[in-house]
């Protein structure tokens, strides 16, 4: 079929800056542009992002957990890359499916261009066809804003990064200087007397300028800061100045990372080259609140258990950050603990007994939800604080229905297909949905929420809109049961159960949603907040 035809334009976009990685993976490349872009809006810039993602994956979508940590759902419903969730919390903007660029999507989107004609009959190359699609998605996505960071996922000399770095090269050669930064983050190890050693650095600026790319800022990451003879040394082999060598040493949380690049003068750096100092606001002006939420003094801690079946934070990376924000917000620390809901072993079962508040995650799947379920189970026998979030929010209601409303086997049909009682069923929309990717109810929708409840008070209004991503929902043949028995659905869209909550209970919540998606350092997420406000009490 046709697709549009939008011509590459490379007068589109104002400031760029790429972030690369070397040496290894998982260096934090996507944290350290996040933090620039944080530290840039709070000078008084508009800042948006773009993740690059070399693999041939049209999304993140249908990613193991294990391989690529969670999945992302943005609000137009995009199935992302988790660090897009970490620009979204850094910079406090809503991004889009356009702003995450992959292989899948870019050849699908030439390859079908080609199968419309709209070549004319040319041969269709890596050079120009494919470059120039990458570059059009950098430019449209960074259209309206001041600045654009770029991150280019995986390490320098990755075969499946080439095609991006020759793009970035040509854009390099379409930019005035004072427009285009090149930003690289690389890993400082130790030897074993303790001596930084920049032999890897070197080693990746050599394989980044045989690109034909030369990097003005590199970034250290270590333990510690880097030493001076360190950024010495690094600044000597890599043809950079000693100023534009900085530290991104480890620090007690990932938010404290803007603060440590702005007392090495990142931003300040940063704005010179792209000749964007004399715009910035004065100092004494520049928002300041992020420092002050994220070096607050907390007055104690809680314990949170999240009952999932990954031993990985990555992915339930939203829920620990949301847990994060509401503990800002409530001026503790929270401690998660990770429940094994597939083996629930004595050592597992006491960190659940010992917890002061439940959290039951979304995901997919038959294994582990007996474990969930009993976990649900004892939140409401022993007036545990719970949430449960999209399949937490099913298992509330597959645990209710068997345990107060009686009926023996209920089940979602995920599950158990025969089920006697499939108080979860599959949405009448994907009936017929043979597809995996990109097919379930997706990204943000409106939810009414009845008036006099405990969601009211906790969105303090009669509605809310929150991101999805789910096949399933509660059946609504049982809902009439399932109220009579004690369960309010307190927030509904049309026919669809959306929150559940008890009455009796001093913190019983449930979401068909993900709002851990929308949730802010700044701006913790309602049913976050709400589930710590009643680990400590409450008003009482």
């Amino acid at each position: 079929m046709p697709t549009e035809l939008t011509e590459y334009d490379p007068s589109m976009g104002r400031k760029f800056i790429f972030v690369t990685g070397g040496v290894m993976s998982g260096l934090g490349k996507g944290i350290t542009a996040a933090s620039t872009g944080r530290l840039l809006a709070n000078a008084g810039f508009d800042v948006t992002a773009v993740k690059i993602d070399p693999y041939l994956n049209v999304d993140a979508g249908t990613m193991n957990p294990y391989q690529h940590g969670e999945v992302y759902v943005l609000k137009d419903g995009g199935e992302v890359d988790l660090d897009l969730g970490n620009y979204e919390r850094f910079l406090d903007i809503d991004m889009t499916f356009d702003h995450n660029i992959t292989t899948g999507k870019t050849y699908q989107h030439v390859i079908e261009k080609e199968r419309a004609g709209d070549y004319l009959g040319k041969t269709v190359q890596i050079i120009p066809h494919i470059t120039d699609d990458i570059k059009r998605r950098i430019r449209e996505a960074a259209e309206g804003s001041d600045v654009c960071i770029i991150e280019v996922g995986g390490t320098v000399g990755d075969i499946e990064g080439m095609p991006y770095l020759e793009a970035l090269r040509q854009f390099a050669h379409e930019e005035d200087d004072g427009d285009i930064l090149f930003t690289h983050v690389t890993l400082v190890p130790y030897s074993q007397n303790g001596e930084q050693k920049t032999k890897p650095t070197q080693h990746s600026v050599k394989e980044l300028r045989s690109i034909g790319l030369q990097p003005d800022i590199l970034v250290g990451r270590a333990d510690d800061e880097l030493e001076p003879h360190t950024k010495e040394k690094i600044a000597l082999f890599c043809d950079v100045p000693t100023d534009a060598v900085f530290s991104n040493p480890d620090v007690p949380d990932v938010y404290q990372v803007p603060l440590v690049v702005e007392d090495e003068g990142l931003d300040q750096y940063v704005m010179e080259r792209l000749d964007l100092a004399d715009e910035a606001l004065p100092e004494q002006e520049r928002e300041n609140e992020w420092r002050e939420l994220v070096t607050q003094e907390t007055t104690g801690e809680v314990d949170i258990a999240l009952v999932g079946k990954y031993d990985l934070e990555d992915a339930y990376l939203s829920v620990h950050e949301a847990l994060k924000h509401a503990g800002l917000d409530q001026g503790v620390d929270v401690n998660v603990l990770w429940v094994d809901a597939e083996e629930m072993t004595d050592e597992h079962r006491d960190r659940l007994e010992r917890a002061d508040g439940l959290v039951v995650p979304g995901g997919f799947g038959a294994r582990g939800t007996d474990g969930k379920i009993a976990a649900v189970r004892y939140a409401r026998e022993h007036d545990v604080p719970f949430l449960g979030l999209c399949l937490g929010f099913q298992m509330a209601v597959i645990e209710f229905a068997r345990n107060v409303c009686g009926l023996d086997h209920a089940d979602s049909t995920e599950f158990e297909e025969e089920t006697p009682h499939p108080v979860i069923a599959i949405l009448p929309e994907q009936y017929e949905v043979e597809d995996m990717g990109g097919t379930m109810r997706l990204g943000a929708h409106e939810t009414q929420i009845q008036e006099g409840t405990l969601a009211a008070d906790l969105y303090n209004g009669d509605s809310c809109t929150e991101r999805h991503r789910h096949r399933y929902e509660v059946n609504p043949e049982y809902i009439d049961e399932l109220e009579s028995a004690g369960i309010t659905f307190s927030g509904r869209a049309g026919n669809r159960m959306e929150i559940l909550e008890l009455d009796d209970h001093p913190y019983f919540v449930g979401t068909q949603f993900h709002p851990e998606f929308r949730s802010r350092p700044g701006r913790a997420s309602p049913p976050f907040v709400g589930l710590l406000d009643a680990v400590l009490g409450g008003d009482d």
